[in-house]
């Protein structure tokens, strides 16, 4: 509800008081009033509208009702004289040493396939398999509400049309995203996914302390970006590929918060009071990252890596000062759900052992770098819980199977549970069907996200959050891969300082 008649009024600050009951035939059968403090006391009888809860501009976004504006910002272009450094031919991207095809579907969004780099296989797609996001509201109805954003509304559906300037800065080269009607009528989303490039701070650099003499590189990135708007939420989504050979995959949340209306004065345990009447449940965001792995093949493998410190006073070790420690590894077997474990700095390698890399002797591969999330909070035995199979473990690893696209199953618009990756390997195990996953076709599926307890300062809109998952190579070359990335110069690189006086002193030493 809002009470001003611009149209992009904060409705948000305004949650309304009731639920209304309908009929398949879009009758209304009944009106419940909500409850306002901890209690589950719904009514069928209305309260008069208390109004301390009228608010003025502190509650509105928009820049037609927020007049005060900082002038401190002062513009911040970005140029490529030479044009951009990455080539794009239909859905085909080549940069660097990288190449890829983009892919985009209503349910998804964005999708990446075929991704090799200098010409070694990788990985064969990637995707954000499902967004789930359950609140914590114990009362009713609120007890009903979570979401999946990519199963019940789809990525892809809804699509920003990014802008030039304001979502994506520097040389940008977009791709449409295509729809069809249930008559088959082709609709076009513009400007669905932009691609660019951006500088990434330093990529190594060396100091010779001996001469003075610094060597220092800059790290170039390529974003491959999408952004999607569910009711009140935006999310951004980026691959983003790395001259060293590294692909990291960024999550930014922002929007508004979810609001139900609450009394003025009052707080509950499972909510923030963000504006007099205006409560902010708490909520998780939980993704599933599908890893589709092509590592030098697709007979790939997942190796469990741990440091352990090495035992003192053992005669059968020689650690005499205690201060040594080792790695074990293991590798998964069977198809199974896995934690991280930070005390012991558990690690998921992606291995191919049948190629081995001559310097270290080991297989090749790339490591999961997670987002450590706390996991789904939700008792197992709720809805949300049930519903939502993929929140139960950070890691998981699968057969590869074309039908198991979506963690959380195919259809998950009021899903009453028992689908998804949990339900997928207990079937195969109850059938004797085959779930080895060494030295097969298999898929790594990464849970992480937010638990989004809000705060004043995301009212009215939120702050992006951040959340990055890191896949990097290890032991899949024999020395730097980005050793060969070009020193950085101030002839190339022209920056000016304060005083409008660009100094052109060769290589950065």
């Amino acid at each position: 509800m809002k009470l001003i008649s611009h149209p992009d009024a904060n409705h948000y600050a305004y949650p309304l008081d009731l639920c209304v009951e309908m009929s398949g035939d879009a009758k209304v059968l009944k009106i419940y009033y909500l409850p306002f403090g901890t209690g589950n006391d719904i009514s069928e009888a209305a309260q008069a509208y208390d109004s301390k809860k009228v608010h003025g501009a502190e509650i509105e976004y928009h820049p037609d009702l927020v007049k005060n504006h900082r002038t401190t910002t002062k513009p911040y272009h970005v140029s490529q004289p030479e044009g951009p450094s990455f080539e794009v031919d239909g859905n085909l991207i080549q940069w660097e040493k990288w190449r890829f095809r983009v892919g985009f579907n209503y349910r998804e969004g964005l999708t990446l396939h075929d991704v090799r780099y200098d010409g070694r296989s990788l990985f064969y797609r990637l995707s954000l398999s499902e967004m789930f996001v359950p609140y914590a509201d114990p009362r009713m109805p609120y007890a009903r509400k979570a979401a999946f954003d990519l199963g019940s509304d789809g990525a892809g559906v809804c699509a920003n049309d990014l802008k030039l300037g304001c979502d994506c800065l520097g040389h940008i080269k977009y791709f449409d995203g295509w729809h069809t009607t249930t008559d088959g009528t082709p609709i076009k989303l513009p400007n669905a996914v932009c691609c660019h490039e951006a500088d990434d701070g330093i990529l190594w650099k060396h100091t010779n302390f001996r001469t003075g003499h610094a060597v220092v590189t800059r790290s170039r990135i390529l974003i491959l970006q999408t952004i999607i708007t569910v009711s009140n939420y935006e999310y951004i989504f980026a691959f983003q590929f790395g001259q060293d050979a590294s692909l990291n995959y960024e999550v930014r949340a922002t929007g508004i918060v979810s609001t139900v209306p609450i009394s003025v004065g009052d707080k509950v345990p499972f909510g923030t009071v963000v504006a007099p009447g205006v409560m902010a449940p708490y909520h998780q965001h939980l993704f599933s990252l599908r890893i589709d792995p092509a590592v030098e093949g697709y007979k790939n493998s997942l190796l469990v890596e741990e440091s352990h410190p090495m035992p003192i006073q053992d005669p059968k070790v020689h650690n005499p000062f205690g201060i040594g420690y080792t790695t074990e590894s293991q590798i998964v077997q069977s198809e199974s759900g896995l934690d991280l474990d930070h005390s012991v700095g558990r690690v998921f390698k992606i291995v191919n052992e049948d190629v081995i890399n001559p310097v270290t002797g080991s297989p090749v591969g790339y490591k999961l770098a997670p987002s450590y999330s706390q996991l789904v909070l939700a008792h197992p035995s709720s809805y949300h819980a049930k519903r939502s199979e993929f929140g139960e473990h950070a890691v998981w690893v699968t057969r590869h199977s074309d039908e198991e696209l979506f963690a959380s199953g195919q259809h998950t618009m009021q899903s009453m549970g028992g689908q998804g990756i949990a339900s997928w390997i207990k079937e195969r195990r109850e059938k004797g069907q085959e779930t080895s996953v060494r030295k097969e076709d298999i898929v790594i599926w990464h849970t992480f996200g937010s638990t989004h307890n809000p705060r004043a300062e995301d009212w009215p809109v939120m702050p992006v959050e951040k959340m990055t998952v890191g896949l990097k190579p290890i032991n899949f070359f024999t020395a730097n891969p980005a050793i060969d990335v070009a020193v950085s110069t101030q002839e190339k690189n022209q920056s000016v300082l304060v005083d409008g006086v660009s100094k052109m002193n060769g290589h950065c030493s």
